[in-house]
């Protein structure tokens, strides 16, 4: 039901909203590619079947034009995660049900944006495995991701995905590298099964985002759900391993989700998600981490956000979910002074962290309902920021893909 609300912005203003071919449900996967004729191309990967990912030409962010739209297989695998490098793109498959098929990834040549070519599919196919939720690939050699491995089984489905890593310098023959697992959470550990949120919170302990930055090739960023933050070693890729741990659950409800480091400021930044409607699992926070000692995290402040109990009778989801990760590629914008977040229901906010023990809002951008929309409120899934100072978010349900102008 949709509920009366007043669209609100502060220094963010709607520049367009493409719907995408009457196809707007997309997931957490916006990338950009800067071509060599000047041209600058989003790549979208959907939230659900039918579609697999969109590529939307965004050189003038007033006037989107969809390029090419493409198809799952079937209706029980979804992408939801893709990352370009250059002119290849890699994209994550996850099946409804572990034994299905495709899980993994797929690598494309998008040189000609309109003709994407695959040249090769990872295979993370297995009977205790749905493939991979997200991924990371940002150097051309390269995919970290959370996804099921055959050759772990855990002891709790909700475990599935583990931190891999696979080289695709040959990107027609991705080879596994490594990989890392909380341990107890797998067959054969020695160690014992870690001890679970309330069942009302217990989303497991597995990965979701896999950052790796040039300026520490050797670290992984990882967010692993109930487990918290960590940041591993990974100057042996076949043998990661954990160096810290931020953990915040309990008392808070779990699924941390981004870890974003600030090396300037020794900082990182931790981002939950919020996975049930209303409010039901709030509060569900942006949290501001000091990293001067990687082996000793400690959080000096949380970004504000908006009333709960407004935004919790919206309809959908409130509450953090992703943010612009500085992305290393070419055409991202990149700053270690202002953090861009998609809170669902509560729009794309801006918080300026200069002082980071006391952040403040800067930008907002929160429209009504997209037309359809089933829980009848907007559900901002993920954002991405280019280096012209474009804000470009994606609605989880029906409203596509809008470009904002930030001014900060």
């Amino acid at each position: 039901m949709q509920n009366t609300f007043f669209p609100q912005q502060r220094n963010m203003r709607l520049l367009s909203q493409d719907t995408l071919r009457g196809f707007g449900g997309v997931g957490e996967g916006i990338a950009m590619q800067c071509l060599a004729d000047g041209r600058r191309v989003l790549w979208l990967a959907h939230e659900s079947a039918p579609k697999n990912f969109t590529a939307v030409d965004v050189s003038d962010p007033r006037k989107p034009r969809v390029l090419i739209q493409t198809d799952l297989p079937h209706a029980n695998v979804r992408s939801n995660s893709l990352e370009v490098s250059g002119n290849l793109m890699a994209v994550a498959y996850q099946v409804s049900q572990p034994g299905l098929a495709p899980a993994g990834f797929d690598l494309f040549d998008i040189s000609q944006p309109e003709n994407p070519r695959l040249l090769s599919h990872f295979d993370a196919s297995a009977p205790h495995s749905r493939g991979a939720h997200c991924l990371w690939f940002v150097d051309g050699k390269t995919v970290h991701m959370a996804c099921g491995d055959p050759e772990r089984v855990p002891r709790n489905p909700k475990d599935d995905q583990v931190y891999r890593i696979v080289d695709v310098s040959d990107p027609t023959s991705p080879k596994a590298v490594g990989g890392w697992h909380l341990p107890g959470t797998m067959e054969g550990d020695d160690a014992p099964p870690p001890k679970r949120l309330a069942p009302a919170f217990d989303s497991g302990f597995r990965a979701h985002n896999t950052n790796v930055y040039p300026q520490r090739p050797d670290r992984c960023y990882l967010g692993y759900l109930d487990a918290g933050a960590f940041i591993m070693d990974i100057s042996d890729l076949a043998h990661p391993k954990p160096i810290s741990r931020f953990i915040n659950s309990p008392p808070f409800n779990g699924f941390t989700h981004t870890a974003l480091p600030l090396f300037e400021r020794q900082l990182l930044i931790v981002s939950d998600e919020c996975v049930q409607d209303n409010g039901g699992d709030w509060p569900k926070l942006v949290w501001v981490v000091d990293m001067r000692d990687e082996s000793n995290l400690v959080s000096i402040s949380t970004l504000p956000m908006p009333p709960v109990e407004i935004h919790k009778q919206r309809g959908g989801r409130f509450g953090a979910h992703n943010v612009h990760e500085n992305t290393p590629v070419p055409g991202s914008w990149q700053s270690e002074d202002i953090i861009v977040c998609s809170h669902f229901n509560g729009g794309i906010r801006a918080y300026d962290i200069r002082d980071p023990y006391s952040p403040r809002e800067v930008a907002y951008f929160v429209p009504d309902a997209p037309a359809g929309s089933p829980v009848g409120s907007i559900q901002f899934n993920d954002v991405f920021v280019d280096d012209r100072g474009i804000v470009f978010a994606v609605d989880r349900h029906t409203g596509g893909l809008y470009a904002l102008e930030m001014t900060v």
